[in-house]
């Protein structure tokens, strides 16, 4: 699998020369596979982006996937171009929610006043499949979800494909417990042994002291269950819309030294824009 963040901001987009090494752009993340399919994970305004890549490509038959239904993992949906064109092949699935909750929520952002073109004029042929919560298969990989411990709720997926795998938990928080939330020790099974776990790491502990229950981590806690859970590799994600390159810089540095500490081969670093991994 080749996984390419195209936005790992959280909560709303963000621009300026402070922010150039991670981007300011909102939840986008793009899987190819070794059946050369195309999975994209939420609609956040990294999508825009994409969208100009596959069309330069001439790749117009996607999957798409999402987390939940908070405005900034929905908001560059519209600005999606290959939605704009007759050849365009889209399959959703349907998780996290059952039913047409899913066509009632993209419809919803496209809906006058909050935007001028309306979803049923859509050119794309998009068709729905039930998936969530068993596991489901997409080429040659194998997805299985998780619920999220988040407001309003939502699901973290796992993504494997020939004995490899990449978690991605973003808008998960560890230590509070939302309405259908899990225990730590069930989210540490599920990243058990992964090659590559992007994870919310919002907050800082200084931050977190007035933010607990908003539905975030503390990147301390993120570090401690991913060296716990034999992690690879670990990308700090949903970073936190005022969080300049330097600062994050320096969350980096701290976590290295708590895994220096423990004496883990833990690689972990944050997860920016226009970044590509291979797992």
């Amino acid at each position: 699998m080749h996984i390419t963040c195209w936005g790992s901001r959280g909560s709303t987009p963000v621009s300026g020369k402070e922010f150039v090494k991670y981007g300011g752009d909102t939840t986008c993340i793009e899987i190819r596979t070794k059946s050369d399919d195309i999975i994209i994970v939420d609609a956040g305004t990294g999508i825009r982006r994409l969208g100009n890549h596959l069309v330069e490509e001439k790749r117009f038959n996607c999957n798409m996937i999402f987390t939940h239904a908070h405005w900034d993992h929905l908001i560059g949906f519209p600005a999606f171009k290959p939605l704009f064109m007759d050849k365009t092949r889209l399959t959703v699935y349907r998780c996290p929610f059952p039913g047409e909750y899913i066509e009632n929520m993209l419809a919803t952002v496209m809906k006058p006043p909050n935007f001028p073109v309306r979803y049923s004029d859509l050119r794309a042929e998009i068709r729905y499949v039930d998936s969530c919560p068993a596991a489901f298969q997409i080429g040659s990989v194998t997805v299985e979800s998780i619920a999220l411990n988040h407001p309003d709720s939502g699901c973290g997926y796992k993504f494997t494909e020939d004995g490899h795998s990449f978690v991605f938990l973003t808008d998960n928080e560890l230590d509070y417990d939302h309405p259908g939330s899990l225990s730590r020790d069930t989210y540490m099974d599920f990243c058990k042994g992964a090659d590559l776990l992007f994870h919310d790491a919002e907050y800082t502990p200084k931050e977190y002291v007035t933010k607990k229950g908003w539905g975030h981590s503390l990147y301390t806690d993120v570090i401690d269950l991913a060296m716990e859970a034999d992690v690879k590799n670990l990308g700090l994600f949903h970073i936190n819309s005022e969080r300049t390159d330097v600062d994050m810089d320096l969350i980096v540095d701290k976590c290295q030294e708590i895994i220096s500490k423990n004496s883990s081969s833990l690689h972990c670093f944050a997860t920016g824009c226009n970044t590509t991994f291979t797992v």
